[in-house]
């Protein structure tokens, strides 16, 4: 009979190793695009002051022409496609994000869609986004009509 040593955490060792290599596999920048449209998706700062809204986009690399925005009374979408320079047939390791995105932003007021100015400067979408008028709290007087006994 062949004595065995027993080593009661040689298991435990085994799963740290097994969790260490888990992590280290997700959290790799490459590995984000198995993601999905989870990497494709632009960070996004809402900035709201007295009377209008900035919301600023991250989308670098991109020129203006090949962003589209659109407002309405209470958000803003922002799609484009950020194509790849590489040639085809050639070999690259890239990890930067290519292809196309959208970001629909629901906006905490309403604004003036038709009054809203957009910049685009080193990587980043300026949207001023004028707030709409607020209709004033009128008091309206309202007349009640008294039933008449017959």
């Amino acid at each position: 009979m062949a004595i065995v040593r027993y080593r009661p955490w040689s298991e435990m060792n085994s799963l740290q190793r097994q969790f260490n290599q888990m992590f280290n596999e997700v959290l790799t920048p490459t590995t984000f695009t198995e993601f999905g449209n989870f990497s494709k998706i632009p960070a996004a700062e809402l900035v709201e002051n007295k009377d209008y809204l900035v919301l600023k986009l991250e989308v670098p690399g991109m020129q203006a022409e090949d962003l589209n925005i659109e407002a309405t009374a209470k958000s803003i979408s922002v799609s484009g496609e950020r194509k790849s320079e590489a040639n085809e047939g050639s070999k690259t390791v890239s990890e930067f994000r290519y292809g196309s995105f959208q970001r629909v932003i629901p906006l905490p007021v309403r604004i003036q869609n038709t009054e809203v100015k957009a910049q685009y400067h080193n990587g980043i979408l300026h949207l001023t986004l004028p707030k709409a008028e607020v209709e004033k709290n009128k008091v309206v007087k309202v007349n009640l009509v008294t039933e008449t006994a017959v």
